[in-house]
């Protein structure tokens, strides 16, 4: 018996041991939430698990949660429900609805003051880093996959038509004679089309031409901005993209990011989009690479002669509270701040920059790539950046901070949409969405008056 005791006691501690061991191992498990599908998605899920490979804390657990709006709302959703996940990925115009969260979000100046990681904010491009933080400077998210929207154009469509594929249209003007050049001659199905419709041929239109889409500087001067998009210049550019469907050179792609399937079948010849779809171009135009031209935005040359830098799309980092009142454990709180340095490295920046197409985030990053020799490689990688620093940065060109924001871009595509389909007239339609648009404006500083 005695025997058998000191056996069994022996079993005991062991077992005691092992389990303390395996406890002692256990990595902090942190829950991450994102809207990038296929193939951005993956490049995205490698990146988490780089971080997960490169110390034994943490571990990011990253899930794919639909669209950038289906995510918004389950992630809402889920912290009402007592169980958000610790990191969403939010879309740009999400940013003044998740600033006005109180309580559901944790700022990331506060993360990474509290954790006692130092990132240096002044190394990320000017455009990127003013979007997601305060009017003092103070970050409110993580910067990541920020983008800007381009122009890209099929090359062997432009041979077919006679147009010189090194050479895109730098006007409104030129675009237009370039599309109806590809339509007579057959050289696509489809001359000219457009995803993110708002963001393309709104939001960057009023940018490249210093005109507000907003007034208090699109949002950043406080929560009681109106909508302006009455202005003439929308006008006169919803009246070219109607007269455009109407002689069957540009073909409405649909919300959202919609239209990105016209440009990767080859179906349409020029297409504005974000610079993140280069990754998804790259795979599926056919031709590849050698086929596809990339180019700035065009321009209205009678509204400017000197067009501005275009405005950031893409998405960021917001940290969240489990549910209200349900604040994070501090390991958890720091795994998130590590994770946050890891991404800011300037070799994975740079890498996620080179395999996706969008920003390199930071100047350094930037450098970097260049440094490599990659730009002179690749004709075109660096359109995004030279585009988003192009011209002098205005209270017009800064970007948008309209609460629901996506929202009213919702409201402005169904507008659109009626308009391209003969229903009105661009400016009757540019006025219902601007008079839908200051509701849901007016709605939201309601609801978050202090």
């Amino acid at each position: 018996m005695a025997l058998f005791h000191r056996r069994g006691l022996a079993a005991l501690v062991l077992t005691l041991a092992l389990t303390g061991s395996a406890h002692a191992q256990q990595k902090v498990s942190i829950d991450f939430w994102h809207g990038l599908p296929q193939p951005l998605g993956g490049l995205l899920e490698q990146v988490v698990a780089g971080f997960n490979a490169s110390q034994a804390q943490y571990e990011i657990k990253p899930s794919f949660r639909g669209s950038y709006p289906e995510t918004m709302v389950s992630s809402i959703a889920a912290f009402r429900a007592g169980n958000a996940p610790h990191i969403v990925q939010m879309f740009e115009v999400g940013t003044a609805t998740m600033m006005a969260a109180r309580g559901a979000v944790k700022p990331v100046h506060e993360l990474l003051a509290e954790a006692g990681v130092a990132l240096d904010t002044n190394d990320y491009l000017p455009a990127i880093r003013g979007y997601y933080s305060t009017t003092d400077g103070k970050l409110m998210s993580m910067p990541f996959n920020s983008s800007t929207s381009i122009m890209f154009y099929n090359k062997e469509a432009f041979r077919k038509a006679g147009l010189d594929p090194e050479k895109a249209p730098a006007t409104w003007a030129e675009l237009r004679a370039a599309a109806k050049k590809i339509k007579e001659s057959g050289a696509s199905a489809c001359a000219f089309t457009s995803s993110w419709p708002t963001w393309t041929q709104i939001e960057q239109v009023g940018a490249i031409h210093n005109v507000g889409v907003a007034s208090k500087a699109n949002g950043f001067g406080g929560p009681d901005a109106t909508l302006d998009l009455t202005n003439p210049l929308f006008v006169r550019h919803l009246t070219t993209l109607v007269e455009m469907a109407k002689e069957g050179t540009y073909r409405y792609g649909g919300r959202d990011g919609a239209g990105d399937a016209l440009f990767a079948s080859g179906e349409c010849a020029i297409t504005h989009a974000s610079s993140g779809a280069r990754a998804r171009y790259l795979k599926e135009v056919p031709g590849g690479i050698a086929n596809i031209g990339f180019a700035f935005l065009p321009y209205y040359s009678e509204v400017t002669a000197t067009p501005n830098n275009t405005v950031i799309g893409g998405a960021s980092f917001w940290v969240m509270n489990a549910g209200p009142n349900k604040v994070r454990a501090r390991e958890e709180l720091t795994g998130i701040a590590e994770f946050f340095k890891y991404i800011s490295r300037v070799d994975i920046a740079s890498k996620w920059h080179i395999d996706t197409g969008y920003l390199p985030i930071t100047k350094s990053a930037f450098e970097a790539v260049k440094a490599t020799g990659y730009y002179d490689k690749n004709p075109g990688a660096d359109i995004p950046i030279t585009e988003l620093l192009r011209g002098t940065m205005t209270a017009n060109s800064m970007g948008f901070r309209l609460g629901n924001f996506a929202e009213i871009r919702v409201a402005i595509q169904e507008e659109m949409e009626r308009a391209i389909q003969g229903q009105q007239t661009p400016a009757a339609a540019l006025e219902a969405a601007n008079k839908r648009g200051n509701e849901i404006l007016r709605a939201f500083e309601r609801a978050n008056r202090s």
